[in-house]
C-alpha cells in the first residue's frame, strides 16, 4: 500500500496509470537481477546464472505481474524474499549475526507485502540441503527465530482474512479433494511453465472436481509419475527433488488447502516459487557449460538455444499482454477461456455499471445468476444498474433478494431504502434507513438519506428536526465537514429546526467546496436554497 501511495504522489490516477506500471516494471528488472545473483551465488557460473534470469525476466507468467497494478505486493514479496535467500547465502560462508539479522529483516518485509512469502524459512532449509550441503542439526536450530516469526504472521494472516473476507480451512473439505486439487495443481503450473498458452488471470476450478475430469485424471496420473521419478533421481543428484520441492513449498500457500480466493490457479503465483525450478535448469547448465568449457562450438549452441527459448517467452508475453491494454478487452478475452465463470460476469457488469452502460451490464447479472440464483452480489449489482436506468421496480426486487439472503447487512437496506425514496415511497425508504443505522450507527449513505426526509419531507408526519440535525451532523463529523451534499443537508436540517442563521452559514460552506472543486451547477442548486433559509423558509421536497 505505501509503494501505491507513492505512485499516487507521482501523478498515479485512474486515468494515468503509468507511474504504477513502471514502478512494477523497475522492480521486475531488479529481481530478475536479484534471481542471477542468487543463482550465481549458490552455483558460481556468470553465464549460466545471467541466462536462466533472462527466461525468468521475459516468461509470461512472471511479466503478468508488472500489468496487473493489484499485484504489486507480489513484486515486493518477491523482492524482499530473494535478498532474504542472497544475504542468507552470504550468512552462511560468513557467519556474521548482522547478516543473519539483515536476513529477518528482509522476511518480515516479504511477509508485510504479501504473506504467501510465510514458507521462506523452509526454503532456506532446501538450499541448506542443496546445494549449500549444510549440517541439518545447525540448519534448523539457526531457523527457530525465522519459524517464530512464520508462526506469528500466519496468525495474522487467517484472522485478518476470515474477517475481510472469506476464508475455508481444510477441515470444512474432504480430504480427497484437497489432494485432487494439489495433483491438478502441480501438473497445470509445470505444463502452463512450459507452454504457457491460453494463459489467464482467471481459472475456475473443474468441474467436476473428480477424476471423470480429463484435466483432473491428467493431474493425478502426471503427480504419481512425477514424484517417484524425483526420489529415484536422488541416486544421482539431490538437484532435481530439491528444486521442486522449492517450487512445491514455495506455491503451497496459494494451494487451495486453505480457501481463500474463488479460482483454483493463478500466474500471480508462480512468480517466487519459479526460483526453485531456475534453480535446477541453473545446475543443468552450469554442469553442461563445465563439462563443455573447451569447446566454444559447443558453449555457443547453448546460448542460442536459451536465446531462442527467450524469444519465443517474449513473443508468448507480447501477445498476451495486447488483452491487458483495455479493462474490457481484458474481461472477453477471460470470458472467452471461461463463459461460465460467475465472478467474470460479475466483473463485466461492474465494469458496464461504471461506464454508465447499464443494460449491457443487467445482461451479464443476468447470466451469472442463472448459474447461482443466490448469490447476494449478483442481486445487489443487478438492483443498481437496474435503478440507474430507471427501472425501480426490478431494482427494488433484487434489492428485497439482498436483503432476504444477507438480513444483517447494512448496505442491503440502505440501497433498498434509496431505491424506495427514489420511487417516492416515502414509509418503505426510512423502514430501511433505520434498519440499516441500527446495524450500522455510522453508515454516511443512511444517516444523510434518513435526515433528508426527516428534515424535507412535504408530509408533515415523516419530518422530525431535531433527529435530522443529529443525524446530518454525525454524516458531517464522519466526513470531517468537508463534503458538501451532507453540508447541504445539515443546512436543510437547521431550516426545519428554525436555525435559519446557521442553515444559511453552513449552506455557505456547502457552496465554498462546490465551488473550489469546480461543480459550479451544485453550487447554483445550494445557493437557491439558501436564499430561501434567509428568507425564513425550510427547503421541502417530493
Amino acid at each position: 500500500m505505501l509503494s501505491l501511495m507513492l505512485d499516487c504522489a507521482m501523478g498515479g490516477r485512474p486515468d494515468n496509470l503509468m507511474p504504477f506500471h513502471i514502478t512494477s516494471l523497475c522492480l521486475h528488472v531488479i529481481n530478475t537481477a536479484s534471481v542471477i545473483v542468487l543463482l550465481y551465488m549458490l552455483f558460481g557460473k556468470v553465464w549460466p546464472a545471467v541466462m536462466v534470469g533472462l527466461l525468468f525476466g521475459v516468461h509470461p507468467l512472471t511479466v503478468e505481474s508488472i500489468p496487473w497494478i493489484a499485484e504489486r505486493k507480489t513484486l515486493l514479496a518477491s523482492f524482499f524474499a530473494l535478498w532474504c535467500m542472497i544475504i542468507y547465502v552470504r550468512y552462511t560462508r560468513k557467519s556474521n549475526w548482522k547478516l543473519y539479522g539483515g536476513c529477518a529483516l528482509m522476511y518480515v518485509l516479504a511477509l508485510m507485502a504479501k504473506p504467501t512469502t510465510t514458507p521462506l524459512p523452509v526454503l532456506l532449509l532446501l538450499l541448506d540441503f542443496w546445494p549449500l550441503r549444510r549440517p541439518v542439526k545447525q540448519a534448523l536450530i539457526e531457523k527457530i527465530p525465522l519459524f517464530l516469526i512464520a508462526l506469528v504472521f500466519a496468525i495474522i494472516t487467517v484472522i485478518s482474512q476470515g474477517r475481510a473476507a472469506e476464508i475455508g480451512m481444510p477441515t470444512v473439505y474432504n480430504p480427497m479433494r484437497i489432494i485432487l486439487i494439489l495433483c491438478h495443481n502441480i501438473i497445470f503450473y509445470l505444463h502452463k511453465i512450459v507452454w504457457p498458452t491460453n494463459l489467464s488471470s482467471h481459472y475456475l476450478f473443474p468441474d467436476p472436481l473428480s477424476l471423470s475430469n480429463s484435466n483432473v485424471l491428467v493431474g493425478v496420473i502426471g503427480t504419481c509419475t512425477l514424484i517417484p521419478l524425483l526420489l529415484l533421481s536422488l541416486r544421482w543428484t539431490r538437484a532435481l527433488l530439491t528444486g521442486w520441492l522449492f517450487f512445491f513449498v514455495a506455491i503451497l500457500p496459494t494451494m487451495g488447502i486453505i480457501g481463500f480466493t474463488y479460482v483454483i490457479v493463478s500466474g500471480k503465483y508462480v512468480y517466487l516459487p519459479a526460483v526453485g525450478l531456475l534453480m535446477i535448469l541453473a545446475w543443468l547448465l552450469g554442469w553442461s557449460w563445465g563439462r563443455v568449457s573447451a569447446s566454444l562450438v559447443s558453449q555457443i549452441i547453448i546460448f542460442f538455444f536459451i536465446l531462442i527459448l527467450a524469444v519465443s517467452e517474449s513473443v508468448a508475453t507480447r501477445r498476451y499482454l495486447v488483452y491487458w491494454q483495455d479493462t474490457e478487452k481484458h474481461i472477453q478475452y477471460m470470458l472467452t477461456l471461461a463463459p461460465n465463470s460467475i465472478e467474470l460476469r460479475n466483473f463485466a457488469g461492474c465494469v458496464l455499471t461504471k461506464q454508465g452502460r447499464n443494460k449491457e451490464a443487467a445482461v451479464h447479472f443476468r447470466k451469472a445468476l442463472r448459474f447461482r440464483p443466490d448469490y447476494h452480489r449478483l442481486h445487489h449489482n443487478l438492483g443498481i444498474a437496474l435503478a440507474q436506468q430507471g427501472d425501480l421496480d426490478g431494482a427494488i426486487k433484487h434489492f428485497t433478494k439482498v436483503v432476504e439472503l444477507k438480513p444483517q447487512k447494512s448496505s442491503a437496506h440502505h440501497n433498498l431504502g434509496q431505491a424506495f425514496f427514489s420511487k417516492g415511497e416515502i414509509s418503505g425508504a426510512i423502514k430501511h434507513y433505520r434498519e440499516s443505522l441500527r446495524l450500522k450507527p455510522n453508515n454516511p449513505g443512511s444517516l444523510t438519506g434518513l435526515s433528508w426526509i426527516l428534515a424535507t419531507s412535504e408530509k408533515s408526519e415523516f419530518r422530525n428536526g431535531a433527529e435530522a440535525v443529529r443525524l446530518a451532523k454525525r454524516a458531517c463529523e464522519l466526513t470531517n465537514y468537508r463534503n458538501p451534499e451532507t453540508l447541504n443537508i445539515l443546512a436543510a436540517a437547521y431550516a426545519e429546526t428554525g436555525r435559519f442563521t446557521e442553515a444559511v452559514e453552513i449552506a455557505q460552506k456547502a457552496i465554498e467546496l462546490c465551488v473550489s472543486s469546480g461543480n459550479e451547477g451544485r453550487a447554483k442548486n445550494i445557493a437557491r436554497l439558501q436564499k430561501s433559509y434567509k428568507a425564513g423558509q425550510p427547503c421541502r421536497s417530493k
